[in-house]
């Protein structure tokens, strides 16, 4: 068997940053269409409700499209059905032809509802009772929100409420789906009403969506183990990813990497046949800067990102406030295939300022003039993105000048 083909850092980097949608050049035109193929591109993006900056969905589009309108993603969920909201590793917007895939989470989901106390609990001694009261109720009088129900708002699991846990239920098994989102509460109705027919009537074995899903998540990582393969959708397990690599390395349908990471270590990892022409056409992605969603999938995976990058990240915003190293609300900062510094930031709306509490640089970066130059341009396009024009940020750089 011929040895893995070696994959440098730099190639590794460039190829992955490509694959993740961070190598195109910003076009300050952009369209609902173009939104489209951008969520496609990444396979999903996750929502997020804290809007300490701007909502993860809509930071993750605009970080790589600075063109992005808000209205954009909304029209393609609520209107035109393009769009889908269902979990991956977190609650997501979904390429609607992806949802027959999802058939097998809604019967897993009910098979584990039905098994756990807990979630039994909050729905109640009358759980049956419940869920075909709102089924009954939704069918007739159209959609509806956790707080049209007399019981929201109690119990102890996030507030949920016999009510909010039976349309959680029937959600999650594919019987509800989401019709929109108002401020950031989800708007339940029936999947028929939603969903697409001819989507809806497709019925993938679970042979062709573990294929389906394992290839795509493949396609859209460049490479990975088969544990990030089963990480990326979080939909096939690692047992059910390990079987599908093992099957398509002896069909050729992929095959065996060395992926270089900053050290000079090599690991090994599986990519899609042909991947020396992906390295080729992927282009160096650009030297402007721009701040990334903590919540960003080209660092969703940390150990990855430490690896590919050397960049040591972690979300603190459920980290107590003494305990944190940085702040809150922190994005990392990406300059071509380097992030080479993350600033705590906070966009007081109300004032129009966007305020960075703090910057610090990576190991080893330099803040020239030309480089503070370009961290201010990247934070002029983030205000005018969030709506708050006054940039707060000289203490802050000064001290990252000094420090």
């Amino acid at each position: 068997m011929p040895a893995p083909l070696l994959i440098s850092n730099a190639d590794a980097r460039r190829l992955f940053l490509e694959r993740h949608a961070l190598s195109a050049t910003a076009s300050p035109e952009f369209c609902a269409d173009r939104t489209l193929a951008l969520v496609k591109h990444l396979g999903f993006v996750q929502l997020d409700s804290i809007n300490t900056v701007e909502r993860a969905h809509h930071m993750i589009l605009f970080s790589r499209a600075p063109g992005y309108s808000r209205e954009h993603l909304a029209d393609l969920h609520h209107e035109r059905r393009d769009l889908f909201e269902h979990w991956t590793h977190d609650a997501s917007l979904i390429p609607m032809e992806f949802y027959p895939h999802w058939r097998h989470r809604f019967a897993a989901a009910k098979a584990r509802i039905a098994e756990n106390p807990r979630w039994q609990e909050r729905i109640g001694p009358e759980g049956e009772k419940t869920i075909r009261d709102i089924r009954k109720r939704i069918r007739r009088d159209g959609p509806a929100m956790a707080r049209d129900f007399e019981d929201k708002g109690k119990g102890s699991w996030w507030g949920w409420g016999p009510s909010k846990t039976a349309l959680e239920t029937l959600w999650r098994t594919g019987e509800l789906a989401i019709a929109r989102r108002e401020g950031f509460e989800k708007v339940y109705d029936l999947a028929e009403r939603v969903i697409p027919g001819d989507v809806r009537r497709e019925r993938p074995s679970l042979a062709a969506s573990t294929d389906f899903l394992c290839r795509e998540a493949l396609a859209r990582l460049g490479f990975a183990t088969p544990q990030e393969i089963s990480a990326f959708w979080k939909l096939v397990p690692i047992e059910g990813a390990k079987a599908w690599a093992a099957k398509a390395l002896k069909r050729g349908d992929i095959v065996e990497v060395s992926i270089e990471d900053t050290a000079g270590e090599r690991r090994k990892a599986l990519a899609l046949a042909g991947i020396e022409a992906h390295i080729a056409d992927a282009p160096e992605p650009p030297a402007a800067m721009r701040f990334l969603s903590p919540f960003d999938p080209a660092i969703r995976d940390r150990a990855r990102a430490l690896r590919l990058f050397g960049f040591d990240y972690r979300i603190e915003v459920f980290v107590p406030e003494k305990k944190r190293r940085y702040g809150y609300y922190v994005l990392p900062l990406l300059e071509g295939d380097r992030f080479i510094g993350r600033a705590d930031v906070k966009a007081h709306r109300t004032e129009g300022r966007l305020e960075v509490k703090g910057f610090w640089r990576e190991p080893g970066v330099k803040l020239t003039k030309a480089r503070e130059a370009g961290i201010r341009r990247a934070l002029t396009a983030l205000a005018r993105f969030t709506g708050t024009p006054e940039i707060d940020a000289d203490a802050a750089l000064r001290r990252a000048r000094a420090g």
